[in-house]
């Protein structure tokens, strides 16, 4: 099962940056990720640097900045009683 997530986050990876990079093209690889966490405002060093720190930094990369987080907009409410009752399981 670890094998395949990890096969998923690389294919995901790989389908986010090659875009990206394309529009990069005069870059290297390592010059294009130091951009790319230079821009996610990553300080730590470049070998540590996560995968979800880039595939979240590609998906809003183009985005609005105030859009939300991938992930966290399809748990969002913009009501605060209908939060409440979906948390407690009244409504689904």
């Amino acid at each position: 099962m670890e094998k395949v997530m990890k096969t998923h986050r690389v294919n995901e990876l790989i389908e986010l940056i090659h875009p990206e990079w394309k529009k990069n093209s005069d870059l290297n690889l390592v010059q294009f990720l130091l951009k790319l966490a230079e821009e996610a405002k990553y300080e730590g060093r470049l070998e540590d640097l996560t995968d979800d720190i880039l595939i979240y930094h590609l998906k809003m990369r183009n985005s609005d900045e105030n859009a939300m987080i991938p992930g966290i907009a399809k748990d969002c409410e913009n009501d605060f009683k209908t939060a409440i009752l979906r948390a407690r399981g009244i409504i689904k």
